[in-house]
């Protein structure tokens, strides 16, 4: 006899994973429904999420958080498997790749702020070149370059400094309650 149903054991990681995801989603939700002041020029609030648990957990969670935003977001804003789902998948596995290597930087020199602002760089480097390749495969897509540098860069800076500001204000809590214990 078969079981009727299917009973998947899920780790207190798994929980984790879905909570970070679900804020990370919520934000990603929240951002797409304020309008853009130039095509294509967004915030990346959920970024912020990303590099949070990049910091406070470590890399393997970040990109599962990262990846599930990408696809539950375009599932729920109805662009899954568009152009617009190619352009966050392909910047959203750029910054990833950055953030991996970015991990490997002296930590002393390079924290949320800066790996947040060269996973800005690369998440708009990605979405450039799919849409150099595929989508307007024409060599004016270079004059967009300075535009959405500058807007990664700024973008990435503010984001940065509010996942630093989080990282700091959870060490300083986790302090204060270790010496009340």
């Amino acid at each position: 006899m078969t079981p009727s149903t299917i009973d998947i054991t899920t780790t207190a990681d798994d929980h984790r994973i879905a909570r970070l995801a679900a804020l990370a989603i919520g934000l990603h939700l929240a951002e797409a429904i304020v309008p853009s002041p130039l095509p294509g020029v967004k915030p990346g609030i959920a970024n912020i999420v990303t590099l949070y648990v990049l910091h406070r957990f470590d890399f393997a969670t970040a990109a599962w958080v990262s990846l599930l935003r990408v696809v539950a977001g375009s599932l729920l804003l109805g662009n899954f498997l568009s152009p617009t789902f190619a352009l966050s998948l392909s910047g959203a596995l750029a910054s990833l790749a950055m953030l991996a290597a970015a991990r490997h930087l002296p930590q002393r020199w390079f924290g949320a702020v800066s790996h947040s602002m060269l996973a800005a760089c690369a998440h708009i480097a990605g979405q450039l070149l799919v849409v150099r390749l595929w989508l307007i495969p024409h060599a004016g897509v270079a004059y967009l370059v300075p535009i959405f540098a500058a807007a990664a860069l700024l973008f990435g800076t503010l984001n940065g400094l509010i996942a630093a500001k989080l990282l700091a204000v959870e060490t300083t809590d986790g302090d204060d309650e270790k010496r009340n214990n």
